[in-house]
């Protein structure tokens, strides 16, 4: 994930593709966000910690996009509409992106993942830190 497709967008906002009558948010499950990128959560242990893989839509890398890891934690104290964030480690680029948010659950049920992140690349040296973060 380079720059250019990365920096225009700020904010994703993934819906869970099975909704509930529930108003807890656990997030383990699949969901995709408003670009078709995907996102599946493994089960949330007792501490919040969760693992999962991670299909983004949009690159601006040359090389072919691939699934990749993620990690993550939210908190359990209180489900109803809980914090999180997680770490994507990019199979297919030398770039990390970090990810919090908060799960918001509506009336009907729907579970909704407003998120914020912040895209780490590779760079050369030091000099060049000041390009690396979008």
């Amino acid at each position: 994930m380079g720059k250019t497709g990365s920096s225009l967008i700020l904010t994703l906002a993934f819906v869970t593709l099975s909704t509930s009558s529930e108003k807890k948010c656990t997030l383990s499950g699949d969901w995709q966000n408003d670009l078709g990128s995907n996102m599946t959560i493994f089960a949330v242990n007792e501490a919040g910690q969760f693992s999962g893989l991670y299909l983004t839509a949009v690159s601006a890398t040359e090389k072919q996009i691939l699934v990749s890891p993620m990690n993550g934690s939210q908190h359990v104290d209180n489900l109803e509409q809980p914090t999180f964030g997680f770490t994507v480690k990019w199979s297919f680029s030398d770039s990390i992106t970090v990810f919090v948010g908060q799960c918001f659950v509506d009336d009907q049920g729907e579970k909704t993942l407003q998120t914020m992140w912040l895209l780490r690349e590779k760079v050369k040296s030091a000099e060049d830190n000041w390009k690396a973060t979008t």
